[in-house]
């Protein structure tokens, strides 16, 4: 793999970013310079349409070529997104997400999502303190437990938002997808940690107390494709583009963005990353608590693949129950070819992870 990059960066690249195991975006044509003779810049005046269509090379635009879009269990089912109000009391968290979680269920959801962060306080002093050992299960896990038989009993899939996570000496912040079997099908821990400082707005540092993950997470399940984020994981692009990439047909992002954020970003993430990628995007927040020491935007959302907004909250309590319609995915695809018209010639998207695994 070290020789292919060095190779790829040797031959045909100026400029590389974000190196890591996870993602690289790589631009291969070369970059005009200032002080070279002005053709440069301007050469592709020159080549006629038939060759630069020929040279666009939309399939090398991911390394390794994208997936093509599996067929879903289903075509059209209802999600339910529970925006629940978080206390200080865990047992009372977890019995208040178990009855949201049914409501969505009477509803006639078959996905039902919870908040980031659902089973305790968002603080850096609450973390070590509610913390759960999800391996070991059972009484170290009273969250994921609960999530775990009522998915079962319900028959439907759960995505568990997300609760603080010990692992040895390490904390995550983590989300478990809970297939109709009550087994987990997957564990995200978020990559990106919320490490944030706008004087006389808000300053968080989840680094000071949690570890960031090391894997993007996407699962099949019985309503489809899933690419899992936590909050500020919506922030980068290069993830949701991995998913795509690998076939998704819904990313849903817990989250819990402030009120210095939330009004300006919150909305804007959600409807880019479904846009960009021509998927669907469900969010799901914590009620806002103005009592708290983090105060929630809330506003739980499902995005639609053109970026329409099908459903949203306010910042209040509450549950909705939205459908989503995978065939509208093919409808915007065939109305706006994107994948077809990515220039493989000039950038790249490179999946270390699934290059590595293949």
């Amino acid at each position: 793999m070290k020789s292919a990059v060095s190779s790829f960066l040797g031959s045909r690249t100026l400029l590389s970013f974000n190196h890591s195991r996870l993602y690289s975006i790589f631009f291969a044509k070369p970059i005009p310079h200032p002080r070279r003779p002005s053709f440069l810049c301007t050469y592709s005046s020159r080549i006629s349409a038939p060759i630069m269509a020929a040279s666009f090379k939309p399939e090398q635009a991911r390394k390794p070529p994208a997936l093509p879009l599996p067929t879903p269990p289903l075509t059209k089912f209802k999600i339910g997104l529970c925006q629940l109000s978080v206390t200080a009391d865990k047992e009372r968290n977890i019995a208040h997400a178990r009855t949201a979680i049914q409501d969505a269920a009477e509803k006639g959801a078959k996905l039902v999502v919870l908040p980031e962060i659902w089973n305790s306080p968002y603080s850096n002093d609450s973390f070590p303190v509610y913390a759960e050992d999800i391996d070991a299960g059972g009484d170290a896990s009273p969250s994921t437990a609960m999530l775990s038989e009522i998915s079962r009993l319900l028959n439907i899939t759960i995505i568990g938002g997300s609760i603080p996570e010990r692992s040895g000496d390490r904390l995550y912040n983590t989300c478990c997808v809970f297939g109709s079997d009550g087994i987990i099908k997957a564990k995200h821990r978020k990559i990106h940690l919320f490490d944030i400082d706008i004087p006389g707005k808000i300053t968080f540092m989840e680094s000071k107390t949690l570890t960031a993950g090391e894997s993007p997470t996407i699962v099949d399940t019985d309503v489809g494709r899933i690419g899992i984020g936590i909050c500020y994981d919506i922030r980068f692009p290069e993830l949701a583009m991995i998913y795509a990439a690998r076939g998704a047909h819904l990313l849903c992002y817990p989250g819990a963005f402030n009120m210095t954020t939330g009004p300006l970003h919150w909305e804007l993430l959600q409807r880019a990353r479904a846009t960009d990628n021509q998927l669907y995007v469900a969010t799901c927040s914590p009620a806002r608590a103005d009592k708290g020491s983090y105060v929630a935007w809330g506003h739980s959302t499902l995005v639609g693949p053109f970026g329409e907004v099908l459903a949203t909250t306010e910042h209040t309590e509450d549950i909705i129950v939205a459908e989503i319609d995978y065939t509208q995915m093919d409808l915007r695809r065939e109305n706006l070819p994107l994948s077809k018209q990515r220039r493989g010639d000039l950038y790249q998207l490179v999946d270390f992870q699934r290059l590595n695994s293949e």
